[in-house]
């Protein structure tokens, strides 16, 4: 089991940034590729980013390059998504994600073992 706790959301305003943080707890971090979805009001969860288990690639939807970056600290055991540049379309509950895979379609949910609860990104025009 690997359980996950993020951390970080709030109220920003459009243009302003924010960290997200996802803590890993339970087995080893550097098995694990760990991604970042969102899903807003009324809409279905959809992928934002993942970086793979070495750290050496990440992708990221289109809604979010050059925007937003994901990163990870193994002696944190600990992922990031640093988030600048919001605009109220980021609006959304933030989710962190754990995939036992070396290469996938990151973009689909399915291939993730673990999530975290989730926490709420509100960007106000």
């Amino acid at each position: 089991q690997v359980q996950l706790v993020e951390s970080g959301g709030g109220l920003v305003q459009a243009g302003g940034s924010l960290r997200l943080s996802c803590a890993a707890s339970g087995r080893t971090f550097s098995n694990y590729a760990m991604g970042w979805f969102r899903q807003a009001p009324g809409k279905e969860r959809e992928f934002v980013a993942v970086v793979t288990r070495s750290g050496r690639n990440t992708y990221y939807a289109d809604s979010v390059k050059g925007r937003f970056t994901i990163f990870r600290a193994y002696a944190e055991n600990t992922v990031y998504l640093q988030m600048n540049n919001l605009k109220p379309e980021d609006t959304a509950v933030y989710y962190c994600a754990a995939a036992d895979r070396l290469t996938a379609v990151w973009g689909n949910e399915a291939i993730y073992d673990y999530w975290g609860q989730g926490t709420q990104v509100t960007v106000s025009s």
